[in-house]
């Protein structure tokens, strides 16, 4: 169930929340593919199932960046302002890849409302711990301490 906000008094006294899950999404080879074309990794690791297969980890894996790059679709399914006149991702606290996400695997987010500091007239600044489970693995994928900052009408 997505945590919804209306000012940043009220984001502010959720802080040690818990967010999520979110809903499942599959990692296929295709979504690995566009990563890869985006940013040039192009890591045989990510893109070359055959020789994935006979690598470390048995198939193909997402980059660590893909990972962290989803907890921005993840995120509205947890968190989401009401009343809002803006908001932007504001940057990363800390991020660590705990565990591989291998092709074909599906993940999904949870978080924690970490801290919520008031800025400006009608604004909050918010860090998001988010979590990207790994279905069926002892550690997930991504944990990250995401930054956002929003304004409201």
């Amino acid at each position: 169930m997505t945590f919804r906000f209306r000012s940043a008094d009220e984001v502010i006294s959720a802080i040690g929340r818990k967010l999520g899950p979110s809903d499942w999404l599959t990692i296929d080879q295709e979504r690995i593919n566009q990563f890869a074309q985006a940013t040039g990794d192009f890591q045989w690791l990510h893109v070359d199932p055959q020789r994935a297969a006979t690598g470390p980890f048995g198939k193909t894996i997402a980059h660590g960046f893909l990972s962290l790059s989803l907890t921005n679709l993840f995120l509205p399914d947890l968190f989401m302002p009401d009343n809002l006149d803006w908001g932007v991702n504001y940057g990363l606290d800390r991020v660590r890849f705990p565990a591989p996400v291998p092709v074909g695997a599906r993940i999904r987010a949870s978080g924690e409302l970490v801290d919520a500091k008031p800025i400006g007239e009608n604004g909050v600044q918010t860090m998001v711990r988010m979590v990207i489970e790994v279905e069926g693995g002892d550690k997930p994928g991504c944990v990250a301490d995401t930054l956002q900052r929003y304004a409201f009408l």
